[in-house]
């Protein structure tokens, strides 16, 4: 393999640089290339490979604009050269290059999926020049488009899994202010197994469930929607506490197959009129209380999460009193798992108290929007999981 400097032509500096890789076997044929490409007086950076193993590694190692392509090979010829190459890099503008005897070459290779072929021995440098040049254009603008329609399915699919995993609360008569927040652990990326949900009973009792599937992707997420759903309508049937739970694991048994997915959450039920909250913990985070004078970790009991130990059922109870104005904050582990800047090591609930209690709290909203960019500006991208929170603020007044 070789490689040359950037050349640059008579033209304007702010032509491209088109990085340009050979994959050409014969040296003779390889020089004439280079010095055609001398004299098109294009700004270019050449590299050359004799096999498709060396520019396979090549690809690997770095971007090219454009590829021009022997089909005579000493590992692969003839249009599965152009198939193989453009399995490595999709949208890289693929130029063949055939012999004076190969008539029909040059069209199988573009069905194949070539933008261009050139003919050996019949390439002048302007022919060559407007060549690279609308192959390069070319292979962008498929490019764009690909992206443009991938951005379009993620934006679909996220917006079909968002009405699965955060419905809107199911709300009648109570005063509770319900703030929620849903990130996916990567730019672009889809959502994932973290799901949650509130409802109010015919009781006045407020229901709320916090949840995590295992895993990240698309199988995660039919879980977790599943498991939301699942949530939801055994609350409205009248199915609390540790019966819930043993529902929720035999729906998740049945429904994760032979994938050794499990789940943990946390369940929620506020009794406005008695100003309690009773926790169970299935393998998931306690919740954090806010108020007036600071935010703490509920002591809660813990059980096991919802698949680990099928059968099990150890979920206790815990009845948390709670203060006239404050509220209640649920999340999943994408929000204190982050690195805690250049501190070292993971933020952790020791890390996220300070950050809430010195977060403005006026709008629970822009509370939790800012306690979200400080924790992610913290991580700095170094860690990447989905991220739920869930919000229930109150302001209780006696009678």
């Amino acid at each position: 393999m070789t490689a040359t400097l950037p050349h640059v032509g008579g033209i304007a500096a702010d032509e491209p640089v088109y990085r340009i890789l050979l994959i050409e076997d014969d040296d003779a044929d390889a020089l004439l290339v280079e010095e055609l490409l001398h004299d098109t007086e294009l700004r270019f950076e050449l590299t050359t490979c004799a096999s498709l193993a060396e520019a396979r590694s090549e690809l690997t190692a770095r971007d090219v604009d454009c590829i021009l392509l022997d089909l005579h090979l000493p590992d692969v010829s003839g249009t599965d050269a152009v198939t193989a190459v453009r399995a490595m890099t999709a949208h890289t503008a693929v130029i063949v290059l055939t012999g004076l005897s190969e008539k029909q070459a040059g069209s199988e290779a573009m069905a194949a999926g070539a933008q261009d072929y050139l003919v050996k021995g019949k390439v002048e440098a302007e022919l060559l020049r407007r060549t690279v040049r609308y192959a390069v254009y070319r292979s962008h603008s498929e490019r764009a488009a690909a992206e443009a329609q991938s951005a379009r399915q993620r934006a679909e699919e996220n917006a079909r899994l968002e009405r699965g995993l955060l419905p809107p609360p199911l709300l009648d008569t109570s005063t509770v202010t319900v703030t929620t927040r849903y990130l996916p652990g990567a730019e672009q990326a889809l959502l994932g197994g973290d799901f949650l949900d509130v409802v109010e009973d015919d009781d006045g009792l407020l229901h709320a469930v916090v949840g995590d599937v295992s895993g990240h992707g698309a199988d995660a997420a039919a879980l977790g929607v599943c498991l939301r759903i699942a949530w939801r309508s055994l609350v409205l049937a009248g199915h609390h506490g540790t019966e819930l739970l043993r529902l929720m694991e035999r729906l998740l048994l049945a429904e994760r197959g032979t994938q050794p997915l499990f789940a943990t959450c946390t369940l929620l039920t506020l009794d406005q009129q008695a100003a309690t909250a009773t926790l169970y913990l299935a393998g998931h985070h306690a919740p954090l209380l806010t108020t007036s004078e600071k935010t703490l970790e509920v002591s809660a009991g813990h059980g096991v999460a919802l698949g680990i130990v099928p059968g099990r059922h150890d979920w206790p109870a815990t009845v948390v009193p709670l203060p006239a104005s404050g509220a209640l904050t649920l999340y999943t582990d994408g929000l204190t798992e982050g690195h805690n800047g250049d501190a070292g090591g993971r933020l952790g609930i020791e890390g996220l108290l300070p950050l809430i209690d010195t977060t403005p709290s006026g709008d629970p909203a822009a509370h939790l929007d800012s306690l979200i960019r400080r924790t992610r500006a913290l991580n700095a991208g170094r860690h990447t999981d989905d991220l739920a929170v869930l919000r229930l603020g109150w302001d209780f007044h006696p009678g």
